[in-house]
């Protein structure tokens, strides 16, 4: 994915789709990014670029957890923004990457493999941290929702301290997911952390979540519940593209 069966074809709405887990062998992401030129997960720029406008100036460094072969980070250099680092933990994926983008004149976007769960950057050292969809991976076998996996929940604490230690004192990490805020909000407010948790949605049938956590800025609770009131979840499927519908919270799976 712009993160992470041994069979994948190249097309994703065909008959052999993987299963949810399989996004957790890396070797999977090798395999597929070997013959698939792009995919997009949770919709394309064109559906949140109004969101990603109003809170990433185009001066601000930003660095994208799981690129993968996504077009998120052609999308943000057209807007402006050129001081992008993409990671993967795929080589295939870097190499690819890398060569798509010179192709595209787009010197400036560098392309590293990095693990989001151990962040090779120095503290302190980017205004803005994007995902889509990559945390999402975290959680294919988290179990119950509402109270996942030791496992599940040490990963994205390892990913949560990273980001947060890479960016500048009033930066913004911005996640664009499936995963509702109540799912998302103890883990985004351990209160290790110092910043504060707020969303917008987009999507008709289905919402697609895009939250915001403001370095520095942490509030009360109190204050930030009011201006955060989660939105019905949405178990329709109409809507959702490809292979978006294994991160469908699945209530009718969970385990006792």
């Amino acid at each position: 994915m712009e993160n992470r069966s041994d069979t994948h074809n190249s097309d994703p709405n065909s008959v052999g789709r993987p299963s949810a887990l399989t996004y957790l062998d890396p070797h999977y992401w090798d395999e597929r990014f070997s013959s698939e030129e792009h995919y997009e997960w949770f919709k394309d720029y064109s559906h949140f670029q109004h969101l990603i406008k109003s809170n990433i100036k185009t001066s601000s460094s930003v660095l994208e957890l799981g690129c993968g072969n996504s077009q998120l980070c052609e999308e943000l250099y057209k807007d402006g923004i050129v001081d992008i680092t993409c990671i993967d933990l795929s080589s295939v994926a870097v190499e690819k990457m890398l060569d798509r983008l010179l192709s595209k004149g787009y010197k400036e976007i560098k392309v590293v493999q990095a693990d989001m769960l151990d962040l090779p950057f120095n503290s302190e050292s980017f205004d803005v941290v994007i995902e889509k969809g990559t945390m999402d991976v975290l959680f294919v076998d988290a179990g119950d929702p509402w109270n996942p996996r030791p496992e599940t929940v040490s990963k994205v604490m390892a990913t949560l301290d990273g980001v947060h230690r890479v960016l500048k004192p009033d930066g913004i990490f911005i996640s664009i997911t499936f995963g509702q805020p109540h799912f998302r909000r103890p883990l985004f407010k351990d209160p290790k952390y110092s910043w504060s948790m707020e969303y917008n949605t987009f999507g008709d049938g289905f919402h697609y979540f895009f939250y915001i956590l403001r370095k520095g800025k942490r509030c009360n609770d109190e204050k930030e519940n009011e201006k955060c009131k989660d939105p019905l979840i949405s178990l329709y499927q109409d809507e959702l593209e490809g292979e978006d519908y294994l991160f469908r919270t699945r209530f009718d799976d969970d385990e006792d």
